[in-house]
């Protein structure tokens, strides 16, 4: 079975300034996603353009990575996309380190791909960057309405502190 993302760069590394467009669109099965954000049916969009250097191919293009997870403050279910811009530099003999090795005239973008998706895709995704979240008592969503819940007072470590300041401003 030949893998999607192997891309022979003999011909690229042969002319310097040579470009080749990748558009594959990888299941996350075949990149070895193996974590909740991910199903096993999702399709991850890739469109590189690969230009070729004297000393490497750089490929650069985007990544769209289907997610899906839960609001970290009122446990929504989010179904999103990361889109990843990629930028990144594959050399024969690797003098940044940054950079991936190209082997025997081979571009191995599986690595790469799978490295940003997992980077990308967000671990505690927010709904929107202003949620309010749910009530701690009775756990109503604050971004659609207001309950009428009396928080417990905290017991902080600082209480002293605070009482202390207070008297300090009371003069």
């Amino acid at each position: 079975m030949a893998r999607p993302l192997l891309v022979n760069a003999a011909e690229l590394l042969r002319r310097p300034g040579t470009e080749r467009v990748i558009s594959v669109p990888i299941g996350a099965v075949d990149l070895g996603l193996s974590d909740s954000r991910f199903t096993a049916d999702e399709v991850i969009d890739v469109q590189l353009r690969l230009e070729s250097l004297t000393d490497g191919i750089v490929v650069a293009g985007t990544i769209s990575v289907p997610w899906h997870g839960q609001c970290r403050r009122c446990l929504r279910d989010l179904a999103e996309v990361a889109i990843s811009e990629v930028d990144e530099l594959y050399q024969t003999q690797v003098t940044n380190t940054e950079a991936f090795e190209i082997v025997d005239n081979q571009l191995d973008l599986l690595p790469m791909v799978r490295e940003f998706a997992l980077l990308d895709a967000p671990l505690a995704p927010l709904c929107q960057p202003d949620c309010a979240g749910l009530c701690p008592i009775c756990g109503i969503d604050f971004n659609h309405k207001q309950c009428s819940c009396v928080p417990a007072p905290v017991e902080s470590q600082w209480a002293v502190l605070d009482q202390l300041k207070a008297q300090l401003d009371g003069n």
